[in-house]
């Protein structure tokens, strides 16, 4: 097993060498002799653990653990003050600042031995568990972003949709994200949020849904509820994803001259999720071959996006679709209906 490695700051070599008596046989021991030594040492190399002297010409211990505790890279290393302060002010400073504990001088073996075992136990426990919680929470989001993905799929199958539907387009809307230079967690949530965006359809009757002919005026006002009733299985709640999610169900029948619905919406004021949605969503609807119709080529799809920009459509997204067209064409290719 790999020796622990302690950082040893102290500016009286006498005090190194005690330190280094007391720790050599069972810990890797660096050592710096003074605070800006110390920074440099542990931004190249982290220490699993800091015996730091309080009392150091120009930058003392106090200042160094300041700024250790700062920084995320180094706050979550333990620091034992060692020090020839002992007044309970002193320590009081010291553990306001971070520290885990307090070795008085002159120092004792035994105790400095016990102090850095207990301390080091505690880290290595207290990572294992932050390893355990970052695993066990990205099961959970998997498991979360699958229901979703599953939902979404149970929609589109009501519809008489396969269910690649819903895998298509959230790739569409993903890389029209990626290619407006929005940041990666944006991209990341309208990619497994997308799939939600007709999940309001388990809502719409079956008589309306799966009607073969057109719909009349009844009918159609009757189909457009889906958007809302989408947004109210979601509902409200603080979880970025599903808030994303429901603004996509509500909205990506908005259109960019107002005439869209359910709320009319104009311009920017439909959310940018929900206007990337739009895209991807009727992109792929045309260029797929349904029971009830052949798959539009893609020359008349992207026909269809420059008559409609500026009025179904943002115009500066169909712009960008256009530039990462053949990334979409490939995601066809690649989720092809059987």
């Amino acid at each position: 097993m790999e020796k622990a490695t302690i950082l040893v700051v102290d500016d009286t070599p006498e005090n190194i060498d005690i330190l280094i008596g007391i720790l050599g046989d069972d810990y890797k021991v660096k050592v710096a002799i003074d605070g800006p030594r110390a920074l440099a040492l542990v931004t190249k190399s982290r220490p699993d653990l800091i015996l730091l002297d309080v009392m150091m010409p120009g930058m003392n211990g106090y200042e160094v653990c300041k700024l250790l505790k700062q920084e995320p890279l180094t706050s979550h290393i333990p620091v034992i003050f060692v020090t020839a302060l002992s007044e309970i002010a002193d320590e009081a400073q010291g553990f306001a600042l971070g520290a885990v504990d307090y070795i008085t001088k002159p120092v004792s073996a035994p105790v400095v031995k016990a102090r850095v075992k207990t301390h080091l136990a505690l880290y290595d426990q207290k990572r294992l568990l932050e390893q355990q919680v970052k695993i066990r929470t990205h099961e959970l989001e998997e498991t979360r972003f699958e229901i979703i993905r599953r939902l979404g799929r149970a929609a589109e199958y009501k519809d008489n949709e396969t269910g690649l539907h819903v895998v298509r387009m959230s790739h569409y809307a993903r890389i029209l994200a990626i290619k407006l230079g929005l940041p990666s967690t944006f991209c990341d949530l309208i990619f497994n949020a997308a799939p939600m965006h007709d999940i309001g359809k388990i809502g719409t009757p079956d008589a309306v849904l799966k009607k073969p002919g057109k719909l009349d005026a009844d009918e159609w006002r009757i189909m457009q509820q889906h958007a809302a009733i989408g947004a109210e299985i979601i509902g409200e709640h603080s979880d970025p994803l599903l808030q994303m999610a429901r603004r996509i169900a509500l909205t990506h029948h908005e259109k960019w001259d107002g005439s869209g619905y359910p709320n009319g919406l104009v311009g920017e004021d439909i959310p940018l999720e929900g206007r990337i949605t739009a895209i991807a969503d009727v992109f792929d609807a045309l260029t797929s071959q349904r029971p009830y119709k052949q798959a539009w080529t893609i020359e008349a799809t992207m026909e269809l996006f420059d008559n409609q920009a500026g009025k179904h459509f943002d115009p500066k997204l169909v712009a960008m679709f256009k530039e990462i067209l053949p990334e979409a064409i490939a995601i066809r290719d690649t989720y092809l209906e059987n």
